[in-house]
């Protein structure tokens, strides 16, 4: 898991970069050129529209609730119960409270959604409960294989629901990769606290 952390974990900063350089641009001919293109290119995408339904609010919370009981039962870890709060759902206050900060309006084909834009819940959301799974089923893991095998199909699974709500017309693509950007920096921050915390009790008790 070191090796993986080595690259992922700096990338965090990288990609909250990214988040605001998208903030700054996104107004931009070229960002909305860009917006255009990812639409002609998926939009309709029948296939790749139903991967919606994994980033609904419902989705995110059963599967959310299931690894904390898992974690509070099997594993008596408070502490990653914690994690999948933070991640999850004061991940999810975080893109509510964007959106009105930056009330972006959706396109012009937003099928009757009445919320904000930017960043999407979906791409944002979507990789914080997805990644908090894949986590949580790597951290024990011995195989440095099947690690990068899950967080392969996590990466995957989460460029689906994000490019989904392109292809089902609810957001732009450059809502998208800001919701990408915003959740994988949050997630990291989540991370690295935990981790330190687990390291200071491990540390505690060995003395």
């Amino acid at each position: 898991m070191r090796n993986i952390k080595s690259f992922f974990y700096p990338l965090g900063m990288a990609t909250l970069i990214v988040f605001f350089a998208i903030l700054i641009t996104f107004p931009s001919v070229q960002f909305r050129q860009i917006d255009i293109a990812a639409f002609e290119l998926l939009g309709g995408n029948s296939l790749i529209d139903s991967l919606s339904l994994l980033g609904e609010q419902w989705a995110i919370m059963t599967i959310s609730v299931a690894l904390i009981v898992y974690l509070w039962i099997h594993r008596k870890n408070y502490r990653g119960m914690l994690f999948v709060f933070l991640t999850a759902g004061a991940g999810n206050v975080i893109n509510q409270l964007l959106k009105r900060i930056y009330d972006r309006e959706r396109p012009d084909f937003p099928h009757g959604l009445e919320s904000f834009s930017f960043p999407s819940g979906h791409a944002m959301v979507g990789l914080l409960y997805v990644f908090t799974v894949a986590y949580f089923i790597t951290e024990h893991m011995a195989s440095r294989v099947i690690k990068w095998l899950v967080w392969t199909a996590a990466a995957a699974l989460v460029c689906g629901i994000g490019l989904s709500r392109v292809a089902g017309g609810e957001h732009y693509f450059s809502d998208v990769v800001a919701g990408w950007c915003a959740g994988y920096s949050w997630f990291v921050a989540i991370a690295i606290w935990y981790e330190m915390r687990e390291r200071f009790f491990k540390e505690h008790l060995q003395k």
